[in-house]
């Protein structure tokens, strides 16, 4: 089925500006379920967590939906579901915990192509420890990030892999099976950065063959936080810094402070939200997400291709998001114009495209745009054919 685009536009506040949106890689609009949710978590009885007072409940059972939730969108279990401040947050501190374990002569692997919330705490880890850092490329001609390049930097005392699920820059999605396979027959940690993925595709932990990984739930309609999940006998086997008095069970053990409980409920929201992009979908929670998914995919690979054409023939456009397998995102540059006067120019016309390397700096550097980048064009499911041809008009009409 089609996705009923005006259905899901009509749920969104922001969208009423009238401003045509693809800045949804940087974080999406809030529908306002999320919203409501949040304000209903606010305005109800809210205390530590407990079961002894309405307070504590609400907050225990706030927590625990937003266990499920993230589980059935992650394809993981609510126990090994971990939330805090960002992903970069919980990268850092994934990080130092796995580091104790690091010393002189062991690798850490990143990559060229990841945003730097997967490379700068894996070096900076690496670093203290005493290890050393290798650095995975990937190809800028078609923006792949292949097998053979990871193959190449893993040796017998690698420890750790960080590779992102789907580049934030330009939509490249790695073939994460096949890398887990090559990390693992070294006896290494794979962890995933899946905060852009996550926005676009069905996450199923065990079949990207992760560790551990991330995402972002402002990425997908949802409030800003970070989760994490992993394997349960690795987070089980972990030990994080952490507070004497404060729990340590999994996933607590891992939490540092109180829980932003108002923002796991709008996180819950989001999750039905998406949901239910697929109306007639039936089953559980994750059976509706699987068959919404399809049809997100479907509606932005759509649009993308739309939108690739267009540019095409505007000329003197060259886009750099080019493998085979990618999200729609599309990073581009325009001959003539360095990419924050087209980002200004296409804002005055009430088009939202912005430029530069949105952390993802090496694989800017990589493609030879430096750390000014380019300009970065992403969908999400309240992208419409009609911001697509907007976006086309106001390219063409740039002044030069």
């Amino acid at each position: 089925m089609a996705l009923d685009v005006a259905a899901i536009r009509a749920h969104v506040p922001a969208l009423k500006s009238g401003t045509a949106r693809f800045d949804a890689p940087g974080g999406t609009q809030t529908p306002q379920p999320v919203i409501d949710a949040i304000a209903a978590a606010l305005t109800a009885p809210l205390a530590n967590r407990g079961r002894n007072t309405e307070g504590e409940r609400n907050a225990d059972r706030i927590v625990d939906e937003a266990r499920s939730a993230l589980a059935d969108l992650l394809g993981t279990t609510p126990g090994t579901v971990v939330f805090g401040r960002s992903s970069t947050q919980l990268a850092y501190d994934l990080s130092r915990t796995l580091a104790k374990g690091w010393g002189p002569g062991d690798e850490v692997v990143v990559t060229r192509l990841d945003h730097d919330s997967n490379i700068r705490p894996w070096v900076q880890a690496a670093e203290a420890a005493g290890a050393d850092v290798r650095w995975a490329d990937f190809d800028p001609a078609t923006g792949e990030l292949r097998p053979e390049h990871l193959a190449a930097v893993l040796g017998p005392r690698t420890r750790l892999v960080a590779v992102t699920a789907a580049s934030n820059l330009i939509g490249t999605m790695p073939d994460l099976p096949a890398l887990a396979s090559l990390v693992h027959a070294n006896g290494a940690h794979f962890h995933v950065d899946a905060v852009h993925y996550a926005s676009h595709a069905v996450v199923d932990l065990a079949a990207t063959g992760a560790d551990t990984l991330v995402c972002s739930p402002y990425k997908f309609l949802g409030p800003h936080l970070g989760v994490l999940t992993g394997r349960a006998e690795l987070l089980e086997s972990l030990r994080p810094d952490k507070l004497l008095p404060s729990a340590d069970t999994v996933p607590e053990r891992f939490e540092l402070g109180t829980l932003p409980y108002e923002l796991l409920a709008g996180t819950s929201a989001a999750v039905d939200f998406l949901a239910g992009l697929e109306p007639e979908a039936e089953g559980s929670r994750r059976d509706r997400l699987v068959a919404s998914f399809a049809a997100l995919e479907a509606h932005e690979e759509a649009l993308r291709e739309r939108l690739e054409r267009g540019l095409a023939e505007l000329g003197g456009i060259t886009v750099y998001s080019r493998a085979a397998r990618r999200t729609p995102t599309l990073l581009f540059t325009v001959a003539g114009l360095r990419p924050a006067d087209v980002y200004r120019q296409l804002a005055e016309r009430a088009v939202d495209a912005p430029a530069g390397s949105f952390y993802a700096v090496e694989a800017a550097r990589r493609l030879g745009l430096g750390d000014e980048g380019g300009v970065r064009v992403g969908l999400a499911p309240y992208s419409s054919a009609e911001d697509v041809d907007r976006l086309l008009t106001a390219l063409g009409a740039l002044e030069r």
